[in-house]
């Protein structure tokens, strides 16, 4: 099972890898393995930002003054 990591600890790592990728002398295999580790971050990533998409939800005061809640359109 896949070790549960924040959103900010897999960006963090995405962007190690990135740079450390940027680096000229960099032997072949450390550079697939820093592929690999940064697709496995963009994927923590990608679905974090998916499940928060999925729950955020719009408040707002209906005619008599209560509050509502209601899915928040995200696409416009």
């Amino acid at each position: 099972m896949a070790k549960s990591i924040s959103f900010e600890e897999a960006l963090n790592n995405l962007e190690d890898c990135v740079q450390r990728l940027e680096q000229d002398n960099l032997p072949i295999d450390e550079a697939f393995q820093l592929y690999e580790a940064g697709i496995k971050n963009a994927q923590r990533c990608q679905k974090s930002l998916q499940n928060i998409e999925t729950k955020v939800e719009r408040l707002s005061r209906t005619s008599d003054g209560k509050l509502k809640t209601s899915e928040l359109d995200l696409i416009n």
